[in-house]
Parts: C-alpha cells; structure tokens; sequence
C-alpha cells in the first residue's frame, strides 16, 4: 500500500489564507464539496494557487497512489484536471483560440509564478495589445471535458480561471451546465470581480473571499524563497499592499514600472505647465496618443501605477513617511517635491477620475478621449490649493 501524503504537504507552498484553507480542508476531509466554488481576490492574493492545491487535495486524498498523483496535479498533467482561462490568436494560435491550445504556456506560466496576474498572463502569450476571453468555443470544450466521467480519480475538477471575461453565449452555457451538473465534478471559478458575473452564475456558487497577505507573510516569503536581507523583504512587503505578485515584480525591478514612471513623470509635468499656456495641450494630446497605442491592460496597469503614485505623494504631504515605500528610479524627479500638491483638497478628485478612466478602458471607450479627458481634469486638480 502507498504511503499517505501529510495533509500539509498539498498546501504548504501557499502563503496565508489559513481561514480559507483549514475550510476547503474541511470540505474534502467530510465530504461536503460544494459543485460549484467562486473563489474572490487578486491572483497576487493566492486564490489561483488555492484552486489548484485544492484541487490536487480532492483529486489524489483516496487515490491508490497519492504521490504520483499529487505530482501530476502540481504539474498541470493529471487528465481529472481540466482549466480554462482567458485566451486571444497569437502567433502561434491564428484563430479559435481555446485553453488547450495554450496549455504548454499555461505549465510554464504557473510554474514560474502561481500569483501572477491577468496581464503577466497576456505577456506571456504575447497578446498585451488585445483583451483575451472565454468564448462560446472555450464554453462548449467545458461541457464536453465535464459529461466524461473522471478518469481515474473519484472526482474531476474544472478551474475556470478570470470567469469576468466570459461572454455573454459563454456565460449562459455554463449556467446551463451549473444547473444539471454533471456527477463527481467539481467546478472552480477564481475571479477578480466578482460583480462582472452574472448574477445567476454567482448565486449557485459557493463564494470564498481572499483578502490580502500580511506583510509578515509576504516577507516571510521572500526571504525564504528568494534570499533576500529581512530589511529589504520587509520594505517590499509593505510596498506590495498584500499582493505577493506584486511583491516579486517589485524585487525583479521589471522594465515595466520603470516605463511607467517615465511616462507618469511627463505627463504631471505636462498637466501643471498646461494652466494658462494652451499650447501644452498639444502635448497632452500627443501623451495621450502615445499611451493609447500601447494596449488596454498596458494602460490600466498604467493608470493602477498612477494610482498608487498619489498615494505615496499624499502620505509623505501628511507627514506619514513610513509608510511610504515608493523610490523614483530617476534621479531627475523627486516625490517629496510632487507631494506638496497631493492633498486632501484634490486627491479624492484625482483617484475618481484615475478608476473611472480604467472602468471606461476596460469597457472598451476610446482611450484616445479617456486619457485626454483624465489629463485635462488633472490640470485642474494639480491646481487646487491644499486647505489649512
């Protein structure tokens, strides 16, 4: 007889969430697994990981040979183990794309990093100037994975990853299956934003919330697992805001946040020469250009980055500098002489106007206008005296 693998050993490259994996625990350990589990929080939160730990922990618990088992899990390989994710044409993929066209890019991205994001995701397809989805296509590969019976386990599990991004055909499909669902299946929806789910496939799901990691968990992690100095683990932690994918592009230094900064640092500049000078409008319009051109997830990271930004310059404005954790990477700009005009007299102003431009971008508006609307507004905003 096989050995038994410790409970702990299908969680234990997890990090937090100890509410929500002793409960998922529990499920499998009395055998009460809800069919259908929607799984809420950022990827950087671990609800994807969760999924597949998870998953790994009903599929091979009773199996015959739990270790081979639970290797083939942990490798994307086990045949009761189906997903389906977001997914556009590629290079490689030139039309009806579905998740198993990409499942070699699928292994290789989890197996790099389990908390990355929905953008770290269409980079690594090569796919940032477009939005993926789940479409009909992916909904119909589902129903014909789901009516076979497992293959060797008792149960087999679907994780529909990013769900948000099915579309309306696919989203009634699934419903249709959530409502005579198929015997010993489980389904295994890991979402972002949970309001972009139709209200009829959210109330048959059973809703598990992840909430953001400690900075203690978060720079227990890095130490551990990237040797990085207790310090410098604990002032990205506190950087991250709870997010563990966040956490490690910030230790990588990516390209990307350097990019943004750039673009951020000409765009302020741009908005407070603009008041009293129509001539700099221009420049604003071609800012705006530029960055429309470079890709909605592009600019919604872009305007997220913008965000936090704000922040940063506001919390050294109110004297709160140990919090503040953001260091320019340009010696030519400094945030303690930007904050001073972040306050709270405008910084409520700018954060509405910054989400509303990543809720019209998401919706697919012209970014063109977006981002000229946002800009000219903050030219006003930049202006508005800081209250005694």
């Amino acid at each position: 007889m096989c050995k038994r693998i410790p409970i702990y050993m299908y969680f234990q490259e997890l990090v937090g969430q100890e509410k929500n994996l002793a409960f998922l625990k529990k499920t499998v350990d009395e055998g009460r697994i809800p069919h259908a589990q929607l799984f809420v929080g950022k990827t950087g939160f671990g609800s994807l990981h969760t999924a597949i730990a998870y998953a790994a922990y009903i599929i091979c618990k009773e199996h015959t040979n739990p270790e081979k088992c639970y290797q083939r899990v942990i490798d994307l390989q086990h045949p009761d183990l189906h997903f389906a994710f977001p997914v556009a044409v590629n290079e490689n993929v030139k039309k009806h794309p579905v998740s198993n066209l990409f499942m070699e890019d699928w292994r290789e991205f989890i197996q790099h990093n389990p908390y990355a994001s929905l953008f770290d995701w269409y980079k690594q397809l090569h796919i940032e100037n477009k939005q993926g989805k789940i479409g009909v296509e992916e909904a119909q590969e589902i129903v014909k994975s789901l009516q076979l019976k497992p293959y060797e386990a008792t149960k087999q599990v679907m994780i529909i990853w990013m769900p948000e991004k099915m579309n309306t055909p696919a989203a009634n499909k699934l419903l249709k299956l959530m409502e005579e669902p198929p015997q010993n299946t489980v389904l295994l929806l890991v979402t972002e934003q949970e309001d972009q789910i139709i209200s009829t496939i959210r109330s048959r799901c059973q809703v598990l919330h992840f909430h953001a990691l400690s900075t203690k968990s978060i720079s227990g992690e890095l130490q551990n697992k990237y040797d990085l100095t207790p310090n410098k683990a604990q002032v990205i932690a506190k950087r991250a805001d709870g997010d563990l994918n966040k956490a490690i592009q910030f230790m990588k230094a990516s390209s990307d946040e350097i990019t943004f900064e750039e673009w951020f640092v000409f765009w302020i500049r741009a908005a407070f020469r603009a008041k009293g000078n129509p001539s700099v409008i221009n420049d604003l319009i071609q800012w705006s250009q530029d960055i429309a051109s470079k890709g909605r997830e592009t600019q919604k990271e872009f305007l997220q980055y913008c965000i936090q930004v704000f922040r940063q310059a506001l919390l050294i404005n109110y004297e709160a500098e140990e919090l503040v954790y953001y260091s320019p990477y340009s010696d030519d700009f400094k945030l303690e002489n930007f904050a001073p005009f972040i306050h709270g007299g405008n910084i409520m102003d700018i954060s509405a106007e910054l989400n509303d431009a990543i809720y019209h971008i998401e919706r697919n508006a012209n970014p063109k206008v977006v981002l000229l609307d946002l800009s000219i507004k903050l030219t006003r905003f930049l202006h508005v005296k800081q209250e005694d």
